[in-house]
């Protein structure tokens, strides 16, 4: 079956981390943002906020709390993706339901309404010729983020997201086979011959790449990230923001 021009998009999905020094045309970035809009959300509570920001000096902060990642200070565009539950707490009280208490349900509507709306703006800035990078690592340090972005109380940042003209070709990784993501009708077990199998074209991939070559492959790359970044930090931080407190 042939792909669709929107598949062949989705399916091309790369992370860009070099731009040309060239803004985004007038208006571009609101339509991105209503592209995000478009995205489903629970309840259609849409509890997301993004924040752009251009202070250089706060770009240089937020990209040295994320560990220093240069592209934030370089990107046309750097934004900030947030779970908003103040303006829904606002609408509650107004209209007489009461007070958000921080029920854990409620933190991750928000959370699921943000990355719904944060891919559909990486799908649409692609679909210009645009190129872009995820920024988890704002996470590293939020309070760094509440700080330089007068984030208030029930407005948590998530993630970051660079945006530019692509100043380099990047290479598509390469995907986990769908057998191994699609189960029929209940959960299998990760087949250990196909786990090598991917093992073995990922090791190729980091090796044959053009830059930021590793020896490595994706189980020993994926075991190190995760254990690598636990952000033990985060739940107490969730909870002073209002998020997943009961």
């Amino acid at each position: 079956m042939a792909l669709t021009a929107t598949q062949q998009l989705q399916i091309n999905h790369h992370s860009v981390r070099r731009f040309l020094d060239k803004p985004l045309d007038p208006g571009q970035l609101d339509t991105l943002i209503s592209c995000g809009q478009a995205a489903a959300t629970s309840s259609f509570i849409q509890a997301y906020s993004v924040i752009r920001v251009t202070r250089p000096e706060a770009r240089q902060a937020i990209a040295m709390a994320a560990g220093g990642q240069v592209w934030i200070e370089k990107a046309a565009e750097f934004l900030v993706f947030c779970a908003d539950l103040r303006r829904i707490n606002q609408i509650c009280e107004a209209v007489g339901k009461g007070e958000l208490e921080g029920y854990s349900e409620h933190g991750l509507a928000a959370v699921i309404d943000v990355a719904l709306m944060g891919q559909n703006v990486m799908l649409a800035a692609e679909s210009q010729g645009l190129g872009g990078v995820f920024i988890g690592g704002i996470r590293n340090q939020p309070e760094v983020v509440v700080e330089q972005l007068e984030l208030p109380h029930r407005v948590v940042p998530l993630f970051g997201m660079c945006l530019g003209w692509p100043d380099a070709n990047t290479e598509v990784k390469p995907r986990m086979p769908v057998e191994s993501i699609l189960h029929q009708e209940r959960y299998q077990e990760l087949d250990p011959d196909r786990l090598a199998d991917y093992d073995e074209q990922m090791s190729k991939y980091y090796v044959g790449r053009g830059a930021n070559v590793k020896l490595t492959d994706w189980s020993h790359a994926t075991a190190q990230a995760m254990q690598g970044k636990k952000r033990e930090h985060m739940l107490d931080f969730l909870r002073s923001k209002g998020f997943f407190v009961c």
